[in-house]
């Protein structure tokens, strides 16, 4: 299984590099260039005199722009110390491509001269294959020369171009302080999508202007490079932009995925989640299709330009639809996006989805017809679980038996019933009748009560039995905040959170350790995920239990610094009380959509910013604990619109709000 964790990685989607600190691409394990989830080179390396220069560093300029610094053995002053002839490479990756410079630099007190070889690979191999081990079987494809700068490979539809100058093979004589270039260009065309669906960059990336200044100034640089990985991560359907979900293997549109990062952005970047929510809409299911688990009315799981085989049976086809919980979460995101100001006209374009996105939930997501919203992989090659713990163990027993299908998540009914009571606020702000949604929200609000409650606590699921899958689990934090519960029950599960079962010190656990299976670097078996943290701490903020938020907040930065503030999709729990920094998850994406977007998500949490542009009104709340003694914000947006405040001491100041509303 290829690792991760020890690459750098540069990117600008749907162009990315994973390579080690050297620079050097040397075609093993998931190393290589990629885009539209395709390995575009493999192999990319230099070699002086037929040796590699020895690494001594990796500058990440930015997300985009890395240099690799290595000294060449062999050559210039034998008798000193001192390095004297080093090699530069500047990697600059665009949404269209490669380009690298390659600088052998001369400071030695002799003339050198040398052999300098670029040698380049591919096999073209997808990224699903690479992910899966299957690539590595996969030869290289022959090249074919036009001229000595010039080659390309063909393979299925898919060319790669590489252009270098002066050419792959140099003998520079340099004098001293004399310098030699190569540059090389990286550039491939694509076939046409099976789906008509294309990974395109986006049309431009204009910086954030949202800045943070806090006292603790970890949350500064937190802050700030999620911001330019999420610059990095966006892609467009057309005009509109989402964000890919993470390099190498999820760089396209996800439903559940997409819609959970612009979500937590919709307060520095609004229109990111208007794209998202029209480019999802345009593929919302029309058909009962159970290859695809596509459903009218239901939005995508993920959309790929062609059928993913992940291996081990599973197969997903290009426009897949196995997501029992990205319906719900597109209907909560157009509530939000509507009440922080997303213009009138494009909410009502897309009421028509709005209703089709309600139908579905009523008509296709209970198939038992027993009032809970459950899920069976009927393809036989999909996913088996289909919430955001999508693994094949993600919901078992204390003793480690998987639970067995349908299966009825819990956050899956809160979303639910978010999504009916939002949808109906939605459509009364038309002009339409909300009471059948809000009526059905009721009912559902019950049978949870009555069901899922084991141990004294939510169940993470029911099983095909109808039994509360015992465990405690993350999941129950996804239920703060959606309206589910009621006061003392929130309590009850923030209180749960509070355990050290849950909290590892550096995020929430997916699982408790007290399970018999409980595994720190297991998927989703008791690593911790960013992302699932935040979104319990937006509910625990939300819901009045600020400490308890805090707490996790704390934890997340503490994470951060030790990734260098670039969190990933998800690292170890073991938790503090056994080691001073997270250990990483060896397959973890980063950077990753919902894992950057959880650093805004905290911050706006944290000052209970709910506005209601339709409504003319500004609720500001902020907790009555917080991580830090002093915060600004400046450059939030409420639709055209700016908000900037100051946290001091207990004590918050509006510096910046839109004249038209109430606060």
């Amino acid at each position: 299984m290829p690792q991760l964790h020890e690459l750098v990685i540069a990117l600008a989607a749907p162009w990315v590099v994973l390579s080690p600190r050297s620079g050097q691409l040397t075609g093993t394990g998931s190393e290589g260039v990629y885009a539209r989830d395709r390995r575009i080179l493999s192999r990319l390396s230099v070699t002086i005199n037929g040796e590699p220069p020895v690494p001594i560093h990796a500058d990440e300029r930015s997300a985009a722009v890395h240099e690799y610094v290595a000294v060449v053995e062999g050559l210039g002053d034998s008798n000193r110390h001192d390095p004297t002839v080093m090699l530069y490479r500047t990697r600059e990756v665009g949404s269209d491509g490669l380009t690298e410079r390659i600088r052998l630099v001369n400071r030695s007190r002799a003339t050198v001269e040398c052999r300098l070889d670029v040698a380049l690979g591919t096999d073209l191999a997808g990224t699903a294959a690479v992910r899966s081990g299957a690539a590595a079987d996969l030869p290289e494809l022959s090249p074919a020369y036009d001229g000595p700068a010039r080659l390309h490979w063909d393979n299925s539809g898919t060319r790669v171009t590489v252009h270098l100058d002066p050419g792959v093979t140099a003998t520079p004589r340099l004098e001293p302080g004399e310098e030699f270039t190569v540059t090389l260009q990286v550039s491939a065309d694509f076939p046409k999508p099976t789906t008509g669906f294309s990974i395109d960059p986006p049309a431009d990336r204009q910086p954030y202007t949202f800045a943070v200044d806090c006292n603790d100034k970890r949350v500064d640089r937190w802050v700030s490079r999620s911001l330019a990985d999420v610059q990095a991560l966006q892609l467009a359907a057309g005009d509109d932009r989402y964000l890919g979900a993470g390099p190498p293997w999820y760089l396209t549109l996800f439903g559940r995925d997409s819609l959970i990062s612009s979500g937590m952005l919709i307060p520095v970047d609004p229109e990111l989640a208007a794209g998202t929510l029209r480019a999802l809409a345009a593929w919302q299911g029309t058909k009962v299709d159970p290859d695809s688990a596509e459903q009218p009315g239901k939005i995508p799981h993920e959309l790929r330009a062609e059928v993913a085989d992940h291996g081990g049976g599973l197969v997903l086809p290009a426009a897949y639809y196995g997501t029992h919980d990205a319906t719900q979460l597109w209907i909560m995101t157009l509530h939000k996006a509507w009440r922080w100001g997303m213009p009138a006209d494009q909410v009502r374009d897309l009421l028509p989805n709005l209703r089709n996105a309600l139908t579905w939930l009523k008509e296709y997501s209970d198939p038992d017809g027993d009032g809970f919203l459950e899920y069976i992989d009927e393809s036989g090659h999909g996913l088996a679980n289909q919430g955001w713990k999508d693994s094949v163990d993600a919901v078992q027993w204390p003793d480690g038996t998987i639970a067995s299908a349908p299966i009825a998540l819990c956050e899956v009914q809160g979303y639910a019933y978010a999504a009916a009571v939002r949808g109906a606020e939605l459509l009364e702000a038309h002009g339409e009748s909300g009471d059948e949604w809000r009526v059905w929200a009721a009912a559902l609000q019950e049978r949870f009560r009555s069901a899922f409650w084991v141990d004294g606590y939510p169940a993470i699921a029911l099983d095909g039995e109808k039994n509360p899958v015992a465990g405690r689990a993350s999941n129950m934090g996804h239920l703060l905040g959606t309206g589910l519960l009621d006061a003392d029950e929130e309590l009850t599960v923030a209180e749960v959170l509070a355990g050290a079962d849950l909290d590892s010190g550096f995020g929430l656990r997916t699982l408790t350790t007290a399970m018999t299976r409980f595994n720190p670097l297991g998927y989703h078996t008791g690593s911790v995920w960013p992302h699932d943290t935040a979104m319990a701490v937006q509910g625990l903020y939300a819901t009045g239990h600020g400490a308890r938020a805090s707490s996790y907040v704390e934890g997340l930065i503490r994470a951060a610094e030790a990734f260098d503030y670039r969190l990933p999709e998800l690292y170890g729990g073991r938790g503090l009380a056994d080691e001073s920094t997270p250990t990483p998850y060896p397959l973890s994406c980063f950077p990753q959509a919902w894992a950057a977007a959880s650093a805004v998500a905290v911050v706006v949490a944290a000052l209970g910013i709910e506005p209601d542009v339709p409504g003319g009104t500004l609720v500001l709340n902020p907790a009555d604990s917080m991580p830090w003694e002093s915060l600004r914000v400046s450059g939030l947006r409420l639709g055209s619109d700016r908000l900037s405040l100051h946290w001091q001491s207990g004590e918050l100041t509006v510096l910046e709000a839109p004249e038209g509303l109430q606060h």
